[in-house]
């Protein structure tokens, strides 16, 4: 697809229907709403626009726009000159990527070693010091980007509290959803998604234990790449699960989350995962963009039972137009289940990552993980006294107003810091309980889960290789599969619910096969768009809302 193709698709800058305070305004006379990374790229390869001019039109929006959306905890004092430097160095004739001066937002919990600070939406993290870049940070700033500021996110990844308000910091506040600001962005990587869906950024890293990438995407309307458990190193971050994080990306389209994820894939020593021949080969993931003509012949599997079977009506109506239009194009939509869904899926398909015995259960996996992985990540701080985990509990309990340790003490945490608790009496100990949970999960996920369901069998007993998975996922079991597997999933927007909140489907996977994701995201997205236009905007109803907790999806 041509540039000028995308411009004709894409909503013009009258035609947003949204509160003036929103709007996007042209700068230098050129349409920006909706702008695609290579259509920057054109703009500044013509002379029409400049990185810093840019870069300083994404300040002002976040200036002008933010206190509404709360979904940028701290704005990099820096960008405006890196990204001069930049404008430099492409009129000395060196372009570092297709990234070259695009700015990007960083989920608060990826250290950046500059002005910034990376708390995890934690005021006990305030004024400590990272020792240096974590390694996607050094990758993007590689290729050009412009590291604009640190993305708003649910507090310690969502990891803290059993119940609580999705998307909330103490340190950001609530992040919120641009199409009805009273309602959940979902979390934790809630700002990562938002500011790339309210045109703030064109691009933005988040991270994903389960379900912090795909459930923002989807909810606010955006792109999100998952990628495999070792695809991305982790170096650098807050980790909570060595065997279920990884490091993604949000985009407008699926080119420029593909943009994104091309620049952080990498091997790096410091983390293990990452010593695969698929980070040591590495792989252009633009080479898998297709077009609709490639549907025809696929076949996608939509897992029924405790999966599509509890998709609410308006946003199975929602997902089924584009359905339709992909099997009009020749693909086969074949119903399909994943074997033990009625063991691993609760009837009325919302995710749970306590479900089962302590020796079945997610949850006891990120326990002991978390411990280790929190304390890790401490211990490498300098500039300040929080040293493991059992601090951050103590600094909670010591400023309850804020941090809200105990339970009802805060409007956001309504139990408290009780997963705080349970990870800390844990003490990080793999013991036989860790071990056989982990592997049940993995067992389950992976060959009894996704694997098995990408090899589906007929009623005659006919084994069919199925080229994805796809699911309508807001309640996010899908989304636990892969998390639990360590697969990676791509999810993009295919309309609105009855309340206005936008529609995903996702596409699932078994290891290291994003860019087969790619190439059936991609073409899908072509799809969409000649049946239904762009992606949805935001319409940025009940604009003024403030209220916590946030109301759910």
């Amino acid at each position: 697809m041509s540039f000028e193709q995308l411009r004709r698709i894409r909503p013009a800058r009258l035609d947003q229907e949204v509160p003036h305070v929103f709007r996007t305004d042209p700068i230098h006379g050129e349409d920006i709403f909706e702008i695609t990374i290579a259509e920057l790229q054109n703009l500044f390869i013509a002379g029409k626009l400049t990185a810093a001019e840019y870069t300083a039109f994404c300040i002002e929006r976040i200036r002008k726009i933010d206190p509404f959306l709360e979904s940028v905890i701290e704005v990099n004092p820096d960008a405006i000159e890196i990204a001069s430097d930049l404008d430099a160095e492409r009129q000395s004739g060196k372009i570092r990527s297709i990234l070259h001066g695009i700015p990007v937002l960083v989920k608060d919990n990826i250290a950046t070693k500059d002005k910034m600070q990376t708390t995890a939406g934690s005021w006990a993290l305030l004024g400590s010091k990272v020792p240096k870049d974590a390694y996607v940070i050094t990758k993007l700033r590689e290729a050009g980007a412009v590291v604009l500021g640190h993305a708003n996110m649910s507090e310690w990844a969502s990891v803290r509290s059993k119940i609580y308000s999705t998307g909330y910091s103490p340190r950001g506040g609530q992040v919120r959803n641009p199409f009805n600001l009273s309602r959940s962005p979902f979390g934790s990587s809630g700002g990562s998604a938002v500011a790339v869906s309210s045109n703030i950024a064109p691009f933005s890293l988040g991270t994903e234990t389960d379900t912090s990438i795909i459930g923002p995407a989807q909810v606010n309307g955006v792109v999100g790449i998952k990628p495999t458990v070792g695809l991305t190193s982790r170096a650098g971050v807050i980790l909570i699960s060595e065997s279920l994080d990884t490091v993604g990306t949000f985009g407008r389209t699926v080119l420029d989350a593909v943009h994104g994820l091309n620049a952080i894939v990498g091997e790096d020593a410091n983390d293990l995962a990452t010593q695969n021949k698929w980070t040591t080969q590495k792989c252009d993931y633009t080479k898998f963009i297709s077009s609709k003509i490639d549907l025809k012949g696929a076949k996608f599997g939509l897992p029924v039972k405790r999966c599509w079977d509890v998709v609410p009506d308006d946003q199975q109506k929602a997902a089924l137009k584009v359905l339709d239009a992909m099997k009009a194009a020749g693909a086969e939509i074949i119903p399909t289940d994943f074997p033990y869904a009625e063991e691993r899926i609760q009837r009325d398909g919302t995710w749970n990552w306590e479900l089962g015995m302590p020796s079945e259960s997610e949850f006891t996996v990120v326990k002991v993980e978390a411990y280790n992985g929190i304390n890790d990540y401490l211990s490498s701080l300098s500039g300040t006294s929080i040293k493991r985990l059992e601090d951050v509990v103590t600094y909670n309990t010591e400023n309850g107003g804020t941090e809200g340790a105990q339970r009802g003490e805060h409007p956001a945490f309504p139990s408290g810091q009780d997963n705080l608790e349970e990870i800390v009496d844990c003490k990080g100990l793999k013991d036989a309980t860790y071990h056989n949970a982990l592997q049940f999960i993995r067992k389950k996920s992976r060959d009894d889960g996704i694997d098995a369901a990408l090899r589906h069998r007929t009623a005659e007993g006919e084994v069919i290789i199925l080229d994805a998975l796809i699911l309508s996922d807001r309640k996010g079991v899908g989304q636990q599969m892969s998390a639990q597997a360590g697969y990676p999933i791509v999810t993009l927007p295919v309309g609105l619910d009855a309340t206005g909140i936008p529609v995903a489907i996702s596409l699932h996977q078994t290891a290291f096969h994003e860019g087969v994701l790619i190439k059936w995201a991609s073409a899908i997205e072509e799809v969409r768009n000649e049946v239904l236009g762009w992606r949805p905007t935001p319409k940025y109803h009940l604009y003024h809302s403030k209220n916590v907790p946030i109301g759910r999806i």
